[in-house]
């Protein structure tokens, strides 16, 4: 009868554990949707001041402004200076600033549980697991200078952005052409790719082919931005060293290749809150998510669905009730696609 509930308890942890990454990955799957969506109405947006009017019209989706960071982190020094939200693309730093809070209160949960690009790379880090046998990560020589690139990246626009600029030029680029029609310009990215973004594209498929979560580890400033609010969040994964088994299972599953079997507790600027460590540990209560100066355990499925409620409740507050629309008009859309197709605008 012990063997039995024994292995009842057993059966359900798994269960859960399992669950809770389906729940993760659902999570991440419904991001990857919406940004699908948003992508397709905007094309189509634009494609129908292209055809001048003949193709089918479709709303401007706001949501597009969240593929324009260095404009949204333009936007928010603005806000900071003169507490004014931009009417150009204002729902850019709306959802800037709410990524931020993210990161600040559930620490890189935003990577793991929403970003549509941390999905991709996930998957990818899949398909390198089952094509390797196991996960490869560089020798830490190599691998600790290659972690720094995403920091360097992060310093320049640091620099360019809320030093380099003055308060005036930050108004003039805000209002310029070249703001005006960013988003049309970054679908372009997309829909007219250049060969040299294409090689290089491709050369980041293949490198997070090789290893897990290449973009995200390595190059993304977006991640190294979140991975500095990750030491100020008042979430930890703290490990009970009494009932650990040393079995190293969290440290195997880990994606970050976090060593979470040898420390006290998760201090990372890696870590972005995906649970596997947890989820994968055989004695209960061994790895607990807790908060506040690790004085309170919180359950992990409380955790991550007040971070998902979090994330879009606050989106959709902001779209209901704004700042969220963009002030550029369909006429100005007019006015601005024919000059972009005669490459007339540059960065300023």
């Amino acid at each position: 009868m012990i063997t039995m509930l024994k292995e009842k308890i057993k059966d359900r942890q798994i269960n859960d554990n399992k669950s809770m990454q389906r729940f993760r990955f659902y999570s991440q799957l419904l991001s990857l949707t919406i940004n699908i969506w948003i992508g397709i109405q905007f094309y189509y947006f634009v494609k129908y001041f292209q055809t001048g009017g003949e193709s089918f019209y479709m709303p401007r989706p706001a949501g597009v402004e969240g593929w324009l960071p260095i404009g949204s982190l333009v936007s928010l020094r603005y806000f900071w200076e003169t507490g004014i939200v931009n009417e150009i693309h204002p729902s850019g730093m709306i959802i800037f600033v709410v990524i931020l809070l993210t990161a600040l209160l559930f620490k890189k949960g935003f990577c793991s549980w929403v970003c549509p690009v941390g999905f991709i790379s996930e998957m990818l880090g899949d398909m390198s697991d089952k094509l390797f046998k196991k996960r490869l990560k560089p020798p830490r020589w190599l691998d600790y200078p290659l972690r720094s690139l995403k920091y360097l990246i992060l310093l320049f626009f640091i620099h360019a952005i809320l030093i380099k600029m003055t308060p005036q030029s930050i108004k003039s680029f805000i209002y310029s052409n070249y703001n005006i029609i960013s988003d049309i310009l970054m679908l372009r990215f997309f829909t007219d790719i250049s060969q040299f973004s294409l090689i290089v594209l491709s050369g980041l498929f293949v490198f997070s082919l090789i290893v897990r979560g290449f973009w995200c580890r390595y190059l993304c400033p977006y991640g190294a931005l979140l991975g500095l609010l990750n030491f100020i969040s008042p979430t930890r994964i703290v490990r009970n060293q009494n009932s650990c088994t040393d079995c190293s299972s969290c440290a195997k599953a880990c994606p970050a290749f976090i060593k979470v079997d040898k420390v006290k507790e998760v201090f990372s600027d890696e870590c972005i809150g995906c649970m596997a460590c947890i989820d994968s540990c055989p004695v209960n209560n061994t790895l607990e998510l807790k908060v506040v100066s690790k004085k309170y355990s919180f359950s992990k499925f409380k955790w991550a669905a007040i971070l998902v409620i979090f994330f879009w409740g606050s989106l959709l507050g902001f779209k209901l009730f704004g700042p969220w629309e963009n002030a550029v008009t369909d006429a100005d859309y007019m006015k601005h696609i024919p000059n972009i197709e005669n490459n007339q605008y540059s960065h300023p």
